[in-house]
């Protein structure tokens, strides 16, 4: 007996959902931006594409440029200097693409980020906009916390999501004349049981004040140089410049240089900043290299 085959036809998937991108986990410089999103999808997704225009508004007509066949829920795009973008993403599978994302916006004037939850000591609160860093009286003794690999737990401290690209990153902060604090760039493997500027992970601004004097220290292998500030910055600017090796701390209140390091960066620091006693950082971002704020 002869039998004849039967072609089966099989429904295409449905189009997957909009993705939504992680407005708070944007991070951007000058020439790049990384742009995150959850899928958000039960449907099935092949890829995904970043569509970049380059204004400000949801209504800007036209896509500048298209990045696709994205295989994760991740991108580092190549962006233009000194701009401003709207960008969306797309999912795709074979059911065709899906409708746009709620819109982000990135501007290109300067290095952005926000501070890492993920890496704050339990006496830190971050701000909503991820900008300010605040310790309040202590609750619990150090000793109590459990060590950790990623969340300091000896020094009072967090780190900031810079974006992994070289070149040069600025960034200011804002300090309390009277505040003990840290501040500087540290790998993101610097030991969390142990202080910044205590070893070669890290690379710091230490200010401490004490029976109403100022003492500043450049600390990195728990060396510092032997360096006097007479003029106490509220505003400390930070420049970190990968191609030339070079960290530099600037008084922003008078712009005058204070100390340079000069760094090896096997690999990609973020900034880090640190409260020995309670009171607050506040971080400006996004802001475009000062005219006089230069490596030395």
């Amino acid at each position: 007996m002869n039998r004849t085959a039967v072609g089966l036809s099989f429904p295409l998937p449905l189009a997957p959902s909009p993705p939504v991108i992680k407005s708070k986990e944007i991070r951007s410089c000058e020439e790049a931006a990384l742009i995150c999103w959850e899928s958000g999808n039960l449907n099935p997704v092949d890829s995904y594409t970043v569509e970049l225009t380059q204004a400000e508004t949801p209504e800007a007509s036209g896509v500048t440029e298209s990045v696709v066949g994205i295989p994760t829920c991740e991108a580092l795009v190549q962006l233009q200097p000194r701009q401003s973008y709207t960008i969306y993403v797309r999912a795709l599978n074979m059911g065709g693409p899906s409708a746009r994302s709620q819109p982000a916006t990135v501007h290109t004037t300067g290095s952005y980020f926000h501070l890492n939850e993920q890496t704050c000591h339990p006496w830190l609160t971050i701000s909503e906009d991820g900008l300010t860093v605040v310790r309040s009286e202590r609750k619990t003794s150090a000793g109590e916390l459990p060590a950790s690999n990623t969340r300091f737990t000896r020094c009072v401290a967090v780190l900031g999501n810079l974006i992994p690209v070289r070149g040069r990153h600025y960034w200011e902060v804002e300090v309390d004349e009277r505040l003990d604090y840290t501040v500087g760039v540290a790998f993101e493997d610097v030991p969390k049981q142990e202080d910044l500027g205590a070893d070669s992970l890290s690379w710091c601004l230490r200010h401490t004040f004490v029976s109403s004097r100022h003492k500043y220290e450049f600390l990195h292998n728990k060396t510092t140089p032997d360096i006097r500030i007479t003029v106490s910055p509220r505003k400390i600017g930070i420049l970190l410049d990968y191609e030339n090796s070079k960290l530099s701390f600037f008084n922003m209140d008078i712009s005058q240089h204070l100390y340079t390091f000069s760094c090896q960066f096997h690999q990609f620091v973020h900034p880090c900043f640190s409260l020995e006693k309670p009171g607050c950082l506040k971080i400006h971002n996004g802001i475009s290299v000062p005219k006089h704020v230069t490596c030395y």
